[in-house]
């Protein structure tokens, strides 16, 4: 009997829940097709997979076979959602991996054109950082990809725009009223009089007191409109592009400081030009034209 893929997932399951009563309840079989299948699959592999017949203790060579079973099994899991998606999408599937600040500023307008085009095109976007866009976009699970970068750091992809890295605060606060007593001066320096939220964009910021800040920081996050929202509570300031923050509701102000001048970039990146589908290439034309 040849190795199936079934006996990997009882494998597992029985190895993560400890129990063939247990595995039996999440797999939905009964106690003794399980224990027949990993008795298939050891006969299989020539050696014993856990240490006792209480399956709660897995050998060396089990603990191998149980990464292995993970992987395959969630690389199959994987391609049947996939599948399941393109089924239930008539028109296909588009995946965006973007940092947060382009899923905030940037894609609400280039998706809303896009649809008009595009209506039955399933776009399913992922709000990651800069490195992950990165590899979401090598391991073919991204077909466009959205990146934060310095000018002038990176060649690689496309520019989309370049806009201003600035303080954002919460109106009416310490550092709020600071500004608006230095007759609107715009300095990092302010950013010492209340807690750094800090979030990724804050390296782009070239000034010692950022870094100083964000070694010290107690609290952090990723997504913008998270972001903001804990700056309207009062938790602090953070680092944002004036792209993300311009068309948030009131509760935030935002200056970007002159000394030093610091930008950013968001840049299209994707593996490859070739036998892309007309989605892809519609929704890539449109980033930056918008």
């Amino acid at each position: 009997m040849s190795m199936k893929l079934e006996m990997l997932r009882v494998f597992r399951t029985v190895a993560e829940t400890g129990t063939l009563a247990a595995a039996a309840r999440e797999l939905n079989r009964t106690p003794s097709a399980i224990s027949m299948t990993l008795a298939q699959l050891a006969d299989e592999i020539g050696a014993p997979l856990f240490e006792t017949d209480r399956k709660n203790r897995l050998t060396p060579l089990g603990q191998l076979v149980l990464e292995e079973s993970c992987r395959a099994t969630d690389v199959f899991d994987k391609s049947a959602q996939a599948i399941r998606r393109h089924a239930i999408s008539t028109g296909g599937i588009l995946r965006i991996a973007a940092v947060p600040s382009a899923t905030v500023a940037l894609l609400p307008d280039v998706i809303e054109v896009f649809r008009k085009s595009h209506p039955d095109v399933r776009i399913e976007i992922s709000d990651v950082d800069t490195p992950a866009v990165r590899r979401r976009v090598q391991r073919d699970e991204a077909d466009i990809g959205i990146v934060s970068a310095r000018p002038g750091e990176t060649s690689e992809g496309d520019l989309i725009l370049c806009d201003d890295l600035g303080i954002v605060c919460a109106e009416g606060g310490p550092l709020h009223t600071a500004h608006l007593s230095a007759g609107g001066s715009s300095d990092w320096n302010l950013l010492s009089l209340e807690p750094l939220i800090a979030n990724p964009l804050c390296r782009l910021v070239d000034h010692p007191l950022v870094d100083t800040l964000m070694a010290s920081s107690t609290l952090e996050a990723r997504n913008t409109t998270a972001i903001l929202s804990f700056v309207r509570r009062g938790f602090g300031a953070s680092i944002l592009p004036f792209e993300a923050v311009k068309s948030q509701p009131d509760g935030v102000e935002f200056f970007a400081p002159s000394s030093p001048i610091s930008r950013r970039e968001l840049r299209k990146i994707r593996q490859g030009s070739d036998c892309q589908s007309v989605a892809i290439e519609t929704f890539w034309s449109l980033l930056g034209d918008i």
